[in-house]
């Protein structure tokens, strides 16, 4: 598991990381939380808005009301041993309204790097996102909370990617994601469901750039679904759909199935199995999944 207060390195900002070391370590009586319902700000995703580990979901960051600003910080790890992937930042949430983040990703090749004979070789991305809220709450609205976002993402390194035929270093994702809590649902917990399109023209979410010689921009969906067991425990599945434009490295769909935990409004953590399929030419890419958030 990644220790969340390592010092700030090349891999993340380091105000992300102050950020995070502060908030987790903060005792719950020394700052004030906002005023939002335990587990209401969801978690934090790779890509750095609010969701679940890897699908965005129509909750804003944090547990600011339509009177408070909140926010959290965040660093994740998926190891999948051919793989390993380190992601950092951070998102701020303005009235429960508007939501921007910031998320830094680092792939390890640990096995396919030293194949090409490029020991310590990595891909590095940088995401900034927007989201705002468009209708509805997560929890006093019949209908679900809705939510429109946009993330901007840009290769640090374009080399790889290049090499395999992706266009351009830099592409722009838009999603629409609906959320909605239902209380005393299935067997008497609250559940909670999600559903995200997403238009994106991303290979590998962008790690190994956008477009490419078998297309540009696709329609994916995302999907999650769980409960929560008590008020600070919930567990859950997600699904991603992909497809990528780069021939003879086809994508395939991503799933996982989580356990989150969260103490308080200032401190969350998300363990996870995950199955990635074929990733760049490696077949059954599995492994775990740990995330670790502070917030406010």
């Amino acid at each position: 598991m990644t220790a969340p207060c390592r010092p700030a390195t090349r891999s993340y900002p380091i105000a992300a990381a102050v950020a995070l070391c502060a908030l987790a370590s903060a005792p719950a009586t020394d700052c004030t939380a906002g005023t939002r319902q335990l587990a209401t700000g969801g978690a934090s995703t790779i890509e750095g808005s609010a969701g679940g580990g890897m699908v965005p979901w129509a909750v804003i960051a944090g547990y600011g009301s339509r009177e408070e600003i909140g926010g959290s910080a965040f660093a994740t790890r998926t190891d999948t041993g051919d793989y390993r992937m380190d992601v950092q930042g951070f998102a701020l949430g303005f009235h429960n309204r508007v939501e921007f983040s910031f998320a830094r990703q680092q792939l390890d090749l640990v096995k396919l790097g030293p194949a090409l004979g490029l020991p310590g070789a990595h891909l590095d991305q940088d995401v900034i996102g927007l989201k705002v809220k468009l209708a509805g709450d997560v929890l006093y609205t019949p209908y679900p909370q809705i939510a429109f976002g946009v993330q901007y993402k840009r290769q640090r390194e374009f080399l790889i990617p290049s090499v395999v035929g992706a266009k351009d270093d830099s592409g722009v994702d838009l999603y629409l994601s609906a959320t909605k809590v239902f209380l005393a649902g299935a067997g008497g917990f609250n559940a909670f469901v999600n559903g995200t399109l997403r238009s994106t023209e991303a290979n590998e979410t962008g790690l190994l750039g956008f477009g490419g010689p078998d297309g540009s921009r696709h329609l994916e969906f995302e999907g999650s679904i769980g409960a929560l067991f008590t008020r600070r425990f919930a567990v859950g599945m997600e699904y991603r759909t992909k497809s990528g434009n780069l021939e003879g490295l086809p994508e395939d769909d991503w799933k996982d199935i989580f356990v989150a935990w969260f103490p308080n409004r200032h401190f969350t953590v998300v363990l996870a199995y995950v199955d990635l399929g074929t990733v760049a030419t490696l077949e059954d890419q599995t492994g775990w999944y740990v995330s670790v958030e502070g917030g406010l």
